[in-house]
Order: C-alpha cells, then structure tokens, then sequence
C-alpha cells in the first residue's frame, strides 16, 4: 500500500477538526424556542440583541446557547389558603403564561431558566392568599368565584410584569372547603331555594286572584251598564224586530197585534 503523500495527513486532521468545531458549534432551535446566547470572552448574556429564533445558527464553539420555550404554557398549582374567617381552604388553578420574547436575554441574566419556580409560582401564591383572605367560604363556593379569578389574574400580573413575564391568564379550577363547611353552605342554599319557590308560588297565587276579580268586576260592570240601558221601550222595539223576522219564516201562520200583557204582538203556528 502507498503511503500518503505528506501533504494529505495534514489536510485531513484539520478538515476533522474543522468538522467538529463546526458541529460544537452548529445550534438547532425548534419551534416555539428561541435562544439566549452566551458570549464566553465578552459581556456574557447578550441582552442588547434579540434573542436566536427558529431554525439552524452558527455560533462560535466557545460561546453558549440557552435554549427556551418561548409559546403559550400551563401550570397546574394546587394551593393551601385561608378564607376570611379563617377556615382552610383548597384552591386548585392553571397559570397560562409565556416568557416575554424581547426581554429573554434580561429573564436569563437575572431569573435564570429557573424562573417559573423563583419568580411565577411564588407570585400566584401570594395573590391567592391576599384574595381568598377577602371573601368568606360562602363566596368562595358559589357567588364570588369569577370575581376571585380575575382578581388573582390582576395581582398577579403586578407582581410579574415587571420580571420579564407574560401572564395570560389565570383560571380557578377547583374550591375545596371542610366537609363539614360544605354540607351546612348547601344545606342553607337548599333552604334559600325553597323559600324562594315558596314566595314564587304565593306571588303566582296572588297575581291569579287579582286577574280573577278583575275579570270577574268588568262582568259585574258590563251587566250593570246593559241593565241601566234597557229601558222598555227598547225591549219593545226588540220584541217588534223579532216578531218581523218570525212572521217572515215559513212556519209561521198567524200574528196577532196587540196581545199580550205588554201588548207586544203574539204568532200563533201550527201548534
């Protein structure tokens, strides 16, 4: 076998070398991340750039890159709290979130990658306990939830607005209260519920007795007026309109004028 010409071995070790600084040095980003990059033998973080987006970067092998998520997350917490007077209470919520893309340099810098658990989830807690230490169990169990939410939603967002986080949303899931604290808030609810129907029905009741008498007070009224109208001069016209259309029938045979004890006309017919 040929030996290489001395020329080649040479060639060939830095073209390997080549090829793996090339490969240190190769970034790939996949979608929803971007990157924080790390300048060994400069300033560090870089915070006065934007962030690596999507896709393949070349970055020099002695340099770093902080790769985060960057799209929409959630995080379940459950939590401990106590209510106005007192009582301990369950609170289970979603934390919709996103780092905020400009400021990602500054987040790593000062919060490191660690930042949902230094900075999201002790703010969530503390404006959950500030909340719920408003309301009594009664409220938390039926009227007052949508309230607690969106107030939890704005305490939050002060704490975290200016640490470089993007809050979104902020969602009650669950209120657990003391059995005990449970069974006597739906025993009073059952209770308001039947009185209310109770009122409903005698408030029904009422309203169709006073349509009753209306009704029955516009007869009596009507009754009235057509007695007070019919004077015996107009049944006397009336009985002589009839008599007219009854001497017109066929089945009549003989009227007599003037008979009667009013004088009003008598038909006598076959019978």
């Amino acid at each position: 076998m040929e030996k290489l010409p001395k020329i080649a071995l040479p060639t060939i070790i830095i073209a390997i070398v080549i090829l793996v600084l090339i490969a240190k040095s190769a970034v790939t980003i996949d979608s929803g991340e971007a990157g924080v990059l790390y300048r060994t033998f400069d300033d560090g973080v870089v915070t006065d750039e934007p962030p690596l987006g999507e896709g393949f970067h070349i970055v020099a092998p002695w340099n770093k890159v902080f790769v985060y998520e960057v799209r929409q997350q959630e995080i379940l917490e459950r939590m401990n709290v106590l209510s106005s007077n007192g009582l301990d209470i369950k609170l289970e919520a979603s934390i919709w979130f996103q780092p905020d893309f400009a400021s990602l340099g500054k987040l790593h810098q000062e919060k490191s990658e660690m930042y949902k658990e230094r900075v999201l989830l002790p703010a969530i807690r503390s404006a959950a306990r500030s909340v719920v230490g408003r309301y009594t169990p009664e409220q938390l169990y039926s009227s007052k939830r949508d309230a607690i939410q969106q107030e939890i939603f704005e305490e939050t967002k002060k704490i975290v607005e200016d640490q470089y986080i993007q809050l979104n949303e902020v969602l009650v899931r669950d209120v657990t209260l003391p059995p005990t604290i449970k069974d006597a808030i739906e025993r009073k609810l059952k209770q308001e519920q039947e009185s209310l129907e109770y009122e409903f029905r005698l408030v029904t009741a009422a309203k169709e007795a006073e349509k009753q008498i209306i009704e029955a007070q516009g007869k009596a009224d009507a009754n009235r007026i057509l007695s007070a109208s019919l004077t015996d001069k107009i049944l006397q016209d009336k009985g002589i309109e009839a008599t007219i259309k009854l001497s017109e029938s066929p089945n009549s045979k003989v009227v007599i004028i003037g008979s009667g004890d009013s004088g009003m006309p008598i038909i006598l017919g076959n019978q």
